[in-house]
């Protein structure tokens, strides 16, 4: 089968070319005709992690889809001349898919967070999406990975969605995504957000493309995490520098 997007290249990682309403329909069009499909929504953090660990990159070029999760990948693709349409982030994804999904009746399956976490995201789901089936949901904290996929293959789900942060989220979807044919997806700390453990920037922060500022202003904790963005522009420059 073609592939719908074309893409562009950011350090070497494929990010597909489009916007937020063509990729949704992408995904539904997939779903419903249980499709195997690996989503993964890539921010600078990740970009720089990968070329520093092989494996990791490997498991990129896996994915169906690579979406644009960050300002600093919109900025990237301008610096290199390969302009994208617009960011495409997890969370957003997540939350338009179950929009979807529970008007479709849809089968989904929940992986990761702290039990409590997971516990509040499962009362919530209930209480927003009604229609949606939640076929199963598991913590993060799991030592016997063959027991979870079998929970996962037993469940039947049409959507994985996991929720243990990169890499450990992209390198079981990896591992196991060939049991189940259905979207699999890594959420990072979406899970966090939605059971309002982790409050999402407000609209304003979000349109002027500084969540980042607002998430080290709630956690102060990330900002030696933050220090990639400079590292990966400056690297951008230079890849820009060199094709010209």
């Amino acid at each position: 089968m073609p592939a719908p997007f074309t893409t562009v290249n950011i350090l070497d990682v494929p990010f597909i070319k489009t916007t937020n309403t063509a990729f949704l329909q992408q995904l539904q069009t997939d779903i419903l005709a249980h499709r195997n499909r690996f989503v993964i929504t890539a921010n600078p953090e990740i970009l720089m992690y990968a070329r520093e660990h092989p494996d990791y990159q490997r498991v990129l070029t896996q994915a169906d889809y690579i979406t644009p999760d960050g300002i600093g990948v919109i900025q990237g693709a301008q610096i290199l001349g390969t302009p994208l349409p617009e960011r495409i982030t997890g969370y957003d994804t997540l939350l338009n898919l179950l929009t979807w999904g529970a008007q479709h009746r849809q089968r989904i399956f929940l992986l990761g967070a702290k039990p409590a976490v997971l516990k509040a995201v499962v009362a919530k789901v209930k209480a927003t999406y009604p229609n949606l089936v939640i076929a199963g949901a598991l913590d993060g904290y799991f030592d016997d990975e063959a027991a979870v996929v079998d929970q996962l293959v037993a469940a039947k789900p049409d959507m994985i969605f996991i929720a243990t942060g990169f890499p450990k989220q992209e390198f079981f979807i990896a591992k196991y995504r060939h049991r189940v044919d259905g979207l699999w997806m890594g959420v990072g700390g979406s899970f966090d957000v939605l059971a309002g453990a982790v409050k999402r920037a407000p609209q304003f922060w979000q349109r002027h493309h500084i969540e980042w500022l607002y998430r080290l202003i709630q956690e102060p904790s990330r900002f030696k995490r933050m220090l990639v963005l400079p590292r990966y522009l400056r690297l951008v420059k230079k890849i820009a520098k060199q094709q010209r």
